[in-house]
């Protein structure tokens, strides 16, 4: 995992952030046959199996429950499932959960790895489409 370190700054801007979806992390070889189980599992369709880019692999579901963002990931590290929230402000939203007693593991390429206080790891990411699925919360 490539990390690089981004110096911490006070965001007295208002954001947005709410909870995107799950991340099923796969330590695998066949990431086509992880979607598949997954995909069957959970009973979703898979929307998207080319939906990574060239710094991640990764496949997207569709009709998911309450329209949350779900996909598989392939991984190096063990398998797990973790969360994604989504800020309009990345920076400021890992502040405000650095205050709340999360801790900022690494930024990684584009979003925050964070840990909870009880040790699960989830990451912060850009906000995509804020105009579909839940309303955002407003933090000041």
């Amino acid at each position: 995992m490539q990390t690089a370190s981004i110096p911490s700054q006070e965001h007295d801007m208002a954001h947005r952030s709410r909870l995107a979806g799950f991340i099923i992390d796969c330590n695998t070889d066949n990431l086509d046959a992880a979607a598949d189980f997954w995909s069957q599992a959970l009973g979703c369709s898979i929307s998207n199996r080319d939906a990574g880019d060239d710094t991640v692999e990764y496949q997207e579901f569709g009709d998911t429950p309450g329209d949350l963002y779900i996909e598989v990931q392939k991984v190096d590290h063990a398998s797990r499932v973790h969360l994604d929230i989504e800020a309009d402000d990345i920076d400021a939203e890992a502040d405000r959960l650095e205050k709340l007693g999360a801790k900022k593991v690494a930024f990684v390429k584009r979003w925050w790895v964070m840990e909870a206080p009880t040790g699960q790891r989830f990451c912060v990411v850009k906000m995509k489409q804020p105009e579909l699925r839940s309303t955002p919360n407003e933090w000041d």
